[in-house]
């Protein structure tokens, strides 16, 4: 049953952290498995963070119903999902609509990105770059470094990486298949998004679309979570102009939230079984304000710089990490908890860490262990 939640507009409801956290966690298809297809999930969670291969199939498996990693595989091949950098200036998996829309709508990351290496790129006029590197990888898709030494033949001083970097900013490129398939290998190569999906964009949306789509699949959310998840700045105007078509409510801290009015706000006290999630989930990076998920007392733990770990939820908060590996036939899940787990708990880990190896890997065979596999230093 949901929550009930009155506001009026000079007191906007509190919401609880474990109210967020609920809230969230159904919007990310997390707090129930849903029977949406892989397609629909992807398109409604407006795209699956996917700096390495493997964490999209991993996202969609803790939150669809009889999701099999082959479904997104075969959307990859027949193009109606592709691996591209949009929010944030991160790779994703996106929906083909979303790859041609979403990338002009949160290009400023990029740009600041160009600015991080114009020193590299004295001398390079920055409109014949792109258009020479559109010329190259529309006449073939091309690995890295082969549109490297291409560039290079037209800019010998500029600094190589510079070159490349430029090229991913200044152009909407997608990593072409079979880059990302589910049990395949294959190197990075590049082409523009609409020579690989056979159209264009047309002309760029307002953001107030892609506002209701994140608070569908993130809210309730305040302004600058929003600008956290998309990596631009400066939204608060879209915001203000959908307001009447919004809900409102405050933190703990009394930080203004927007949501949409019909959207699942379910009982703080709403069980909220084990999910195993992949090193750069969704839900760990889409706000400004991560404790609705991480608690303080863990926050950092899942990471050390670029580098992240997978993360199980407890009761709906990030409470243990995870890796698994694979020594001949045996499928080896080692989960390190970051406080003492409940028998009850231990038990409730244990049986959703053997479904998803079942399904998640090919080993005949599956060991799951309680230990330590990173030094925290504490």
């Amino acid at each position: 049953m949901a929550a009930q939640t009155h506001r009026t507009a000079a007191h906007p409801a509190p919401l609880t952290v474990r109210a967020l956290n609920r809230a969230t966690l159904d919007r990310q298809l997390l707090l129930r498995r849903s029977t949406m297809s892989a397609k629909d999930a992807v398109g409604h969670l407006v795209g699956l963070q996917a700096q390495n291969t493997k964490p999209p199939y991993f996202q969609l498996y803790a939150r669809l119903t009889g999701f099999d990693p082959a479904e997104l595989s075969a959307l990859m091949e027949s193009r109606e999902v592709v691996r591209t950098v949009t929010l944030r200036s991160t790779l994703h998996t996106h929906t083909a609509d979303d790859a041609l829309t979403l990338g002009p709508l949160v290009r400023a990351p990029r740009d600041r990105e160009l600015k991080n290496f114009r020193r590299g790129l004295e001398g390079v006029d920055l409109d014949r770059l792109a258009a020479e590197a559109r010329k190259l990888v529309e006449e073939r898709p091309r690995p890295l470094k082969e549109l490297r030494e291409e560039l290079l033949a037209h800019w010998p001083d500029a600094d190589p990486l510079a070159l490349t970097t430029a090229a991913r900013c200044l152009l909407p490129l997608v990593q072409v298949t079979p880059r990302g398939l589910w049990g395949r290998s294959g190197q990075v190569a590049l082409t523009t998004v609409e020579h690989w999906l056979g159209r264009t964009a047309g002309p760029v949306p307002a953001l107030d679309a892609t506002v209701l789509r994140y608070l569908g699949a993130f809210g309730p959310a305040s302004v600058k979570d929003f600008q956290s998840w998309a990596g631009i700045t400066r939204t608060k105007e879209v915001f203000e102009r959908l307001r009447p078509r919004l809900t409102t409510f405050r933190d703990g801290v009394g930080t203004e939230l927007f949501d949409l009015p019909d959207a699942p706000r379910p009982d703080p006290d709403t069980p909220a079984p084990p999910r195993f999630l992949p090193e750069f989930d969704n839900v760990l990076l889409g706000h400004a304000d991560r404790t609705r998920v991480i608690p303080a007392v863990n926050k950092g733990r899942n990471g050390v710089g670029n580098q992240t770990y997978g993360s199980v939820l407890v009761d709906g908060f990030l409470d243990a990490l995870w890796r698994v590996r694979q020594e001949k036939d045996t499928a080896i899940l080692t989960v390190q908890p970051l406080r003492n787990p409940t028998r009850a708990e231990t038990a409730a880990i244990t049986e959703e860490a053997a479904r998803m190896l079942t399904v998640m890997t090919d080993a005949p065979d599956h060991d799951i262990r309680f230990g330590t596999f990173l030094d925290f230093g504490d």
